[in-house]
């Protein structure tokens, strides 16, 4: 049976660099998000911010797929401005979408991961490892996932493969529609989501026994790593 992998998020950025790369491999992708992905790839349409219809959605995805090897949680959203002027729904919707829904999915994958001996691999960010002003909803989220993964990582050990994988900047729709203020300049330096994809296959096909705990996958001259 094909390698199977179960991408949240994977209908742009990141999350359909994955589906792209495992297709590449041979494998296959399915996806959830709130919009269709590519032409051909198996998905439940759902909103993660609601993490109980993100845990139905990733056990009937699962179903569908016939089990899972590996699941990537790349769905990530961002509402970046001061606390204070950030609405109350839109800051908990970026931990809800980044934190809450990572833990779902997962939770929810669980019983295939583990027959299969499969592997995970979270999406967190380099603003997981640093604070800056105007990010309290993105940085608390994606420290969250960077503690999640670790304390899943030690749970785990032996029974599911975890990664924590820590994008710097990429080419992606993610920056689209934000004040100029929160936009990278022109000249900003930022990676092929391809090539973080990469990184992200190479992951979750170690062998059994073979652990990636941890990768840092940022442009050479990413401001916010270290």
């Amino acid at each position: 049976m094909a390698f199977s992998v179960l991408v949240s998020g994977g209908s742009n950025g990141l999350g359909a660099a994955v589906v792209a790369a495992v297709a590449k491999a041979g494998g296959r992708a399915g996806v959830l998000d709130r919009v269709p992905p590519a032409d051909g790839v198996p998905h439940v349409l759902v909103d993660l911010a609601d993490t109980r219809a993100a845990e139905r959605a990733t056990a009937q995805l699962a179903e569908e797929m016939g089990g899972l090897d590996g699941v990537v949680t790349a769905a990530g959203v961002d509402v970046p401005g001061r606390l204070s002027d950030v609405s109350g729904a839109d800051w908990e919707r970026v931990i809800t979408v980044d934190l809450l829904a990572t833990a779902a999915v997962i939770r929810a994958a669980l019983p295939f991961l583990e027959r299969s001996g499969g592997s995970v691999v979270t999406v967190a960010s380099t603003l997981g490892l640093r604070a800056l002003s105007d990010a309290t909803a993105y940085c608390a989220a994606k420290f969250g996932v960077v503690g999640f993964t670790r304390a899943l990582a030690a749970e785990l050990a032996g029974r599911v493969g975890v990664t924590l994988l820590v994008p710097g900047g990429m080419r992606t729709a993610f920056f689209d529609g934000r004040d100029e203020q929160y936009r990278p300049g022109a000249d900003a330096a930022l990676n092929d989501p391809a090539d973080v994809a990469a990184a992200v296959l190479f992951a979750l096909r170690q062998p059994a026994g073979c652990a990636v705990r941890e990768l840092v996958v940022c442009p050479a001259q990413e401001s916010s790593y270290p």
